[in-house]
């Protein structure tokens, strides 16, 4: 068992009535790496051996959850600086066409423990497919290409369970190649493959939707095939670029005409969106992940998440890659989306800490399906929360603390973070015996790559 003492607990708790801070807290983990309680003052007596941890006044929160993720691009931070999305898609996924599946065991796990060292405990993250990555012409992907092997999203699988981190694995459909059913085969084996991973670790299967790059007028009804027949969730990249708007706007009609609309479905980004658009899908009870820190290096847009808002979606947030986020840094995600929104609309009070910080943590949870798990720290959910110093360095006094949290703490400040109530990460290093060798691997693989194809643009 494991308790916690002297904390300052931020547990955005899915109680209504539930305060944002707990002063002097403490926060008893059960053995089976769940919270078995919590409160504050006088901590509850526990048995011999107990290991005892006070954090002496720091910020105990929960873990962050990235709703849109593509860890495998940690070896690819800079790439295509100067393009928009189509552009920077050439220049870094171009690059991973020639990346051998056991290079992308390492590269996905490098970026996992980087996800786990900067406070997500929990990420929904998109396989690079089979398919190599082609260029887009007239708003779809040109060409089919060589499908590579299925080791190629089974070991990607395999690095996000061996590095700790609780993931929600969605895959591509590869829809271009092959019959219906062929596809969906493929589909359904990486799910199989899954399904030996710990259901605590692996939270779940998803559809990579992939309606805005596909040339097939049925792409959307494949999809919701797969997602029945797997019982998977699925998250649709969707109207994030200034390019093709129209088009791709149109393309909206794809899943509404499917059926697709509905809490199984999420959309990632949705940027370029309508008034009618928005509407719709909230509805439907559609959600949506919001990636600010993305959307704004690759000059996407901002999205409009005060309508969305009113509209009552289910809105989570993403730090989407580190190849276009470049640091996966949560904090530095919640401040960009604030302070744009503030910024574009005029009004300090469109986006407080207190929603943001819940955006990042229990609704995306909410938005994966996965809340009963993760994303708040409250009694029966697993205890993965982070530890975050204000003194080290000093903040100055905790004049307003979900605001001093969100807004005057950072990846600086971050301390421990736990899973299941296990160290994973102190100040930035690793536990996992494979950090150093993942280092090393990125290292070593992929300047050669580069050096027998052609540096990526």
């Amino acid at each position: 068992m494991l308790l916690v003492t002297h904390a300052t607990l931020l547990p955005v708790s899915a109680e209504a009535d539930a305060p944002d801070v707990i002063l002097d807290a403490w926060m008893l983990v059960g053995d089976d790496g769940r919270i078995d309680s919590l409160g504050s003052g006088t901590p509850p007596v526990t048995p011999a051996g107990t290991e005892v941890l006070d954090v002496s006044g720091a910020f105990v929160a929960p873990g962050f959850v990235s709703a849109h993720s593509h860890l495998f691009t940690s070896a690819a931070r800079g790439l295509g600086a100067d393009q928009t999305l189509y552009g920077w898609c050439d220049s870094m996924l171009g690059f991973f066409s020639h990346v051998e599946p056991a290079d992308m065991y390492w590269a996905s796990l490098h970026g996992a423990l980087d996800f786990l060292g900067n406070g997500v405990t929990t990420a929904f993250d998109f396989c690079d497919p089979r398919l190599p990555w082609e260029p887009m012409v007239e708003g779809a992907r040109s060409g089919s290409g060589r499908l590579r092997a299925i080791e190629y999203e089974t070991r990607q699988l395999d690095a996000k369970a061996d590095s700790g981190i609780r993931f929600v694995n969605a895959v591509g459909l590869d829809a271009t190649v092959g019959s219906d059913d062929e596809i969906l085969e493929r589909f359904g084996a990486v799910v199989e493959a899954g399904a030996a991973v710990d259901p605590d670790r692996m939270l779940g299967s998803a559809v990579f939707g992939a309606v805005q790059w596909s040339p097939r007028r049925d792409q959307a009804e494949l999809e919701l095939e797969a997602m029945h027949r797997f019982g998977a969730i699925n998250q649709a990249h969707f109207l994030e670029t200034r390019e093709e708007v129209e088009l791709q706007r149109s393309k909206f009609e794809w899943y509404a005409g499917a059926g697709a609309l509905g809490p199984e479905l999420i959309f990632g980004h949705f940027i370029q969106t309508t008034p009618d658009i928005i509407d719709r899908a909230a509805e439907a009870g559609s959600g949506m992940s919001w990636q600010p820190a993305s959307n704004g290096r690759l000059a996407s847009g901002i999205a409009d998440i005060p309508r969305m808002q009113q509209r009552g979606m289910t809105i989570g947030m993403g730090l989407d890659d580190q190849a276009c986020t470049d640091i996966a840094d949560p904090w530095g995600n919640m401040r960009i989306g604030t302070y744009l929104l503030r910024a574009q609309i005029g009004d300090p009070t469109i986006m407080s800490p207190e929603t943001v910080l819940r955006l990042h943590t229990l609704g995306s949870a909410q938005l994966l399906g996965v809340d009963d798990r993760v994303g708040s720290l409250e009694p029966g959910k697993l205890a993965d929360f982070l530890v975050v110093d204000p003194r080290t360095p000093d903040i100055g006094p905790l004049w307003h603390p979900v605001a001093n949290y969100v807004l005057a703490c950072g990846l600086r400040n971050l301390s421990r973070v736990y899973v299941g109530g296990e160290l994973v990460s102190e100040r930035g290093v690793s536990r996992n015996p494979l950090a150093p060798e993942a280092s090393a691997r990125l290292h070593e693989v992929f300047p050669r790559v580069a050096a027998k194809y052609g540096h990526p643009a």
